[in-house]
């Protein structure tokens, strides 16, 4: 069995009845027949595409980065900053985090509450508030960064444990995509389909990104 082949049904697996990004259409007698996703395609559209997995994203991007991360790693926040330059000078990257707390149990708690900001539509300040906090993360940092973020803390409290199996989910669909990498520790990057295992300075960055727009360009001609 070819190795993509092998991925792809593992990852189906392991990923269960996860909900894909865009959601199935219903068949109607009218609808055109939608041209079938190779193998290849139905695996980076699971690593790029989440219906909770946080995703900042320009109208008109051409490249997507996927970055694995965790609260409490360092190398992660450089990262974080070096990102944020690059979306700013570059209003055609798409970036998607995948948690992927590693780092013990205040990675998780911040993981968590991260994601379950989304539903107060709070998550990039609130991940930004994270990014910068030095130190080790527990539920006083967490909190903090939550003010910092005017995020509604009572109301974290509750969409966490609403929609706790549902993170829950995620978090594991982001553990088994990190392995799947053959990523070893974070921060991971998926660069539209080259994955960079660790940290990057900007104008390294840039080349890869530049690359994977190069491949996009020639696919899509």
């Amino acid at each position: 069995m070819k190795l993509k082949h092998f991925l792809i049904i593992l990852m189906a697996a392991m990923l269960g009845a996860a909900a894909p990004a865009h959601a199935e259409r219903e068949s109607s007698d009218t609808a055109a027949p939608e041209s079938p996703m190779s193998d290849e395609d139905r695996l980076m559209d699971a690593f790029q595409n989440d219906v909770l997995a946080p995703t900042i994203a320009p109208e008109g991007y051409d490249v997507t980065i996927v970055m694995f991360t965790d609260y409490q790693c360092g190398y992660c926040k450089k990262m974080y900053l070096t990102l944020q330059t690059m979306l700013a000078e570059d209003q055609k990257v798409r970036l998607v985090y995948r948690d992927w707390p590693i780092f013990g149990g205040g990675s998780e708690q911040a993981a968590r509450a991260a994601i379950a900001s989304q539903f107060q539509g709070k998550y990039e300040a609130f991940n930004d508030a994270l990014m910068k906090t030095s130190g080790k993360i527990g539920k006083a940092q967490i909190r903090k960064a939550a003010e910092k973020a005017g995020v509604d803390w009572e109301q974290l409290q509750k969409d966490l444990v609403d929609n706790a199996s549902e993170i829950s989910a995620l978090l594991k669909r982001n553990e088994m995509q990190a392995t799947l990498l053959g990523f070893t520790g974070t921060p991971g990057l998926l660069v539209g389909s080259y994955p960079i295992g660790g940290a990057m300075d900007l104008e390294n960055l840039e080349k890869v990104v530049r690359e994977a727009r190069r491949l996009n360009k020639r696919g899509n001609n």
